[in-house]
């Protein structure tokens, strides 16, 4: 097997691109199916995602949320009945025409969101004050036809999801519903993945279409691109007059609706796969990694062997009673740094490395994946990998924040901003809130507002496109 076979064979500086391909397929977290534009998840990609799942659910749950089901194919005539909504998203629709050989009349959409169809139930389902508020999160898939620049987790046509609806009696409850979801997202995104994010709202070039508002999180790649981590809007009446959303009060008296939608994909895999890893491959926080702890036995004979893995197995189950996730490399033919490579490839974040000489030592030599630091653990500390792990998980939040803050200007002149740009990064500008500048400014560099982070209002500079009074200081980015 050469090494082409199974190392990264790019460096992550030099060629950012093929490097987070190589580390997706060779990390063996997905691989690209026979239709463009979609990949196969693979059990440690998978792994990952219903952790998070699991992470999300169990918030959502102590929020009032509950899971439900929706198909995946929806009539043209009630994507329709939102034309502003449907419109944003019609250039992206695949659409089922035929029915075997037979043409049908109404053509059916795959799902690209589904707004239009949990709304068309939720007016079946409401009928008064006593039914609000209803709130209901979806885990499905979603096809947008992205058959150009697709990558991995980041940009394909089929991806995974979660999409929460929710319908309110008031203006006020909803609005408070999008930022709880809002935080939500932030703090397991930050203590799930290690990953930092800023929060705030999205111009209203950029909002979600059919929404009053978007609220979004922002996070900043190593190649200095911004990846947009997630969103919760604030639908306000848009889709409750039109779907007919609507209910009866105490009085009798009959309202529309007030609803908020949100959600986060598998992109948020990508993300981790950038911000973490390294030349070696994969980087995994411990709190999401399939395997948290690689036990590598090594003797060279079969005394030694008999020996090892018995106290191997000791060590286990010591893990294991401690709910901690661990895999033994006993694998035959194959050497120990053979199987130190194809650990630290797959990002595991704890190794640990145990021969005769160890156990006679009655210690075990640990390594950490995120640093690559090795140390030595006595046979009386093992209980304490737990707490390592925690560690290793804060750890990686705070050099994760250090990068993005490195990788963060504030700048006011516009020609040094046209000059930066092309190096990447979140660049902190003052903005006037006209979208003539906003786009003025896109079409000229490529860069567009990301996110206006709360508390960024400012009256005191001046636009850095046209030099009128500025009203806040957005984030700027090229993004994925």
């Amino acid at each position: 097997m050469s090494k082409e076979d199974v190392g990264i064979t790019v460096s992550k500086e030099e060629d950012f691109s093929e490097w987070y391909t190589q580390v997706v397929l060779k990390a063996k977290l997905a691989d690209y199916a026979p239709v463009k534009g979609l990949i196969v998840l693979r059990p440690d990609g998978y792994s990952i995602w219903e952790s998070l799942r699991s992470t999300f659910d169990k918030k959502f749950a102590k929020n009032g949320i509950k899971n439900g089901f929706l198909p995946v194919l929806i009539p043209e005539s009630l994507l329709g009945k939102e034309k502003k909504h449907f419109a944003g998203f019609n250039p992206e629709v695949f659409w089922v025409t035929h029915s075997g050989t037979n043409e049908i009349g109404d053509r059916l959409a795959l799902r690209p969101t589904s707004e239009t169809l949990a709304y068309t139930m939720y007016s079946k389902w409401i009928q008064s004050w006593r039914d609000l508020p209803l709130k209901i999160n979806f885990w499905n898939t979603a096809l947008r036809a992205e058959i150009k620049a697709t990558k991995p987790f980041l940009r394909t046509s089929e991806f995974l999801w979660q999409e929460g609806h929710t319908v309110h009696a008031t203006q006020d409850e909803a609005e408070k519903e999008v930022m709880k979801i809002l935080e939500i997202y932030k703090n397991t995104v930050e203590e799930e993945l290690a990953i930092p994010v800023i929060t705030g709202k999205k111009s209203e070039k950029e909002k979600f279409v059919g929404a009053v508002y978007t609220t979004t999180m922002e996070s900043i790649m190593p190649d200095g691109k911004a990846l947009q981590m997630g969103t919760s809007h604030f639908l306000g009446q848009n889709f409750s007059k039109p779907f007919e959303v609507k209910f009866a009060d105490k009085d009798n008296v009959e309202h529309f609706a007030w609803q908020t939608s949100w959600g986060v994909s598998w992109r948020l895999i990508g993300a981790m796969i950038m911000v973490h890893g390294d030349d070696k491959g994969l980087v995994l926080p411990p709190n999401v990694a399939p395997v948290q702890v690689l036990i590598v036995p090594i003797y060279k004979n079969d005394e030694g062997k008999n020996t090892v893995l018995s106290k191997v197995e000791e060590i286990k189950k010591i893990l294991e009673a401690k709910k901690i996730r661990v895999h033994v490399d006993d694998r035959e033919g194959l050497s120990p740094g053979y199987k130190f490579n194809d650990g630290e490839l797959k990002g595991i974040p704890l190794r640990i490395e145990i021969g005769p000489k160890d156990i006679e030592k009655e210690s075990i030599v640990i390594a950490k994946r995120h640093n690559r630091e090795k140390s030595n653990l006595r046979f009386s500390e093992i209980e304490t990998i737990g707490t390592i792990l925690d560690e290793i998980q804060k750890k990686m939040l705070e050099n994760a924040r250090v990068k993005a803050k490195t990788n963060s200007i504030d700048i006011s002149n516009y020609t040094e901003f046209k000059s930066k740009i092309e190096k990447g990064g979140f660049f902190n500008a003052p903005w006037c809130g006209k979208i003539e500048c906003e786009e003025k400014i896109k079409e000229e560099t490529g860069a567009d507002i990301r996110v206006l982070p709360f508390g960024s209002e400012d009256t005191n500079q001046k636009c850095i496109y046209c030099n009128e009074q500025s009203i806040s200081i957005p984030i700027f980015a090229r993004g994925y």
